[in-house]
């Protein structure tokens, strides 16, 4: 059991909640805590998907800046290599991750949502990256998750003045996928999260990795790798399922192999 991540699994979705209170701040220890549940949610079968989001008002406030107060040059190199490893894990992971966004989201916290394959956000939420407002700049994937998100100018924008932005605008510019009540937020994700999970886990794997290719390698390599995907798809069981229940006009019973 994490000392700051509570894990509920539910019809084959961990539901994982950060308590790090009051602020939910991503300290050294949060995160190498989540490094080790993502090992575990990969070799678990019965899990197929993750919702993340935060105990209390917020999702997730930053990092801890008590520990900056420490930190020489070579420690924040170390501090934001491990920030930006374990948030490109997330974005790689073979499972999806969802980021159900219950309050202000900041600093790190973004640069953890942004690694997330998909965000759904509160109305209510606060989103931002006021790393400059420290004399910092963002340390974990900020600078370059978010300008593929919303676009190098909306980007620079956010960053440079450190403002931040509600859930339905983050929805509007295409920081979230959608934007609900906070008190909708949870089953929203769930129920999407369940409906991923009816998918074959093999093909799911397979679609996030195309999925990944298309924004780290150039259009004639990405489809390349999207058709030797395509490919491994035909030596699972799951595709010849899928297909005869199509045929055979009935719903696919996925064995995940």
């Amino acid at each position: 059991m994490s000392a700051h991540w509570n894990v509920q699994v539910e019809d084959r979705v961990a539901i994982v909640t950060i308590n790090n209170p009051p602020a939910n701040a991503l300290s050294r220890k949060v995160l190498e805590e989540l490094q080790e549940l993502l090992v575990q949610w990969e070799a678990d079968s019965a899990i197929k998907a993750i919702v993340l989001t935060g105990e209390g008002r917020f999702f997730i406030a930053g990092a801890d800046i008590k520990e900056f107060t420490q930190m020489d040059v070579a420690d924040a190199k170390a501090a934001s290599k491990l920030g930006q490893d374990l948030f490109t894990r997330i974005e790689t992971f073979p499972k999806p991750v969802i980021a159900a966004i219950n309050g202000p989201c900041l600093g790190g916290g973004l640069e953890l949502a942004m690694a997330c394959h998909i965000r759904l956000a509160a109305v209510e939420a606060r989103l931002g990256l006021p790393e400059l407002n420290l004399g910092l700049i963002p340390g974990y994937g900020g600078t370059q998750r978010l300008p593929r998100l919303v676009g190098k100018g909306r980007a620079t924008q956010m960053i440079l003045t450190s403002d931040m932005i509600d859930g339905v605008e983050a929805h509007r510019i295409g920081l979230a996928e959608a934007v609900y009540p906070v008190e909708q937020l949870l089953d929203e994700a769930k129920k999407l999260a369940s409906a991923i999970s009816n998918k074959s886990a093999v093909t799911v794997k397979l679609a996030l990795a195309a999925i990944h290719a298309s924004g780290t390698l150039s259009p004639e390599v990405g489809m390349q790798t999207e058709a030797e995907l395509f490919g491994e798809a035909f030596a699972t069981d799951d595709v010849r399922e899928g297909v005869a229940a199509f045929i055979e006009k009935r719903k696919p019973q996925f064995s995940d192999r």
